[in-house]
């Protein structure tokens, strides 16, 4: 299994929409970087969601600091994303939420990630998340299934 991280808007597509939804395509992605490791995605993989900020604080997790909020699952193979030809779609199925969420603050000052793209390429929406990560936030949630 494989661990990504993807990054939304809270204003455009919430946790709270993933979660009330239970499942999405994930699309409109364009970035070639973040299209690769969309199309790297396997049924199974898990996803670390990202809010990327907003100014509203409508909702549960509604605007706020950016940071991991939640997690998903990847339900399918990925594919072309009818709507862009150079894009690619992959369907995300609700985990859990991640609370309190993980702020991109306390990620950077945490020194451990400061060669991840999270860190380094602040307008990457989807990267592949590095196992040192993973273990790192086992041990901030302990009773979540990551």
């Amino acid at each position: 299994m494989t661990y990504f991280l993807a990054k939304t808007d809270p204003e455009t597509y919430s946790i709270d929409d993933l979660e009330k939804q239970k499942k999405t395509a994930w699309d409109g992605v364009t970035n070639p970087q973040a299209v690769r490791a969309i199309r790297e995605m396997r049924p199974g993989d898990k996803v670390f969601i990202y809010h990327s900020g907003g100014k509203s604080g409508g909702g549960k997790s509604g605007g706020g600091e950016p940071g991991v909020v939640g997690l998903a699952r990847v339900t399918s193979e990925p594919r072309p994303d009818p709507k862009n030809p150079k894009s690619a779609v992959v369907d995300f199925e609700f985990q859990t939420r991640l609370d309190p969420p993980v702020t991109l603050v306390e990620i950077k000052q945490s020194k451990i990630f400061d060669d991840w793209a999270l860190v380094r390429q602040g307008r990457l929406s989807t990267m592949a998340a590095p196992e040192k990560f993973v273990d790192w936030m086992r041990k901030k949630f302990p009773k979540a299934k990551l």
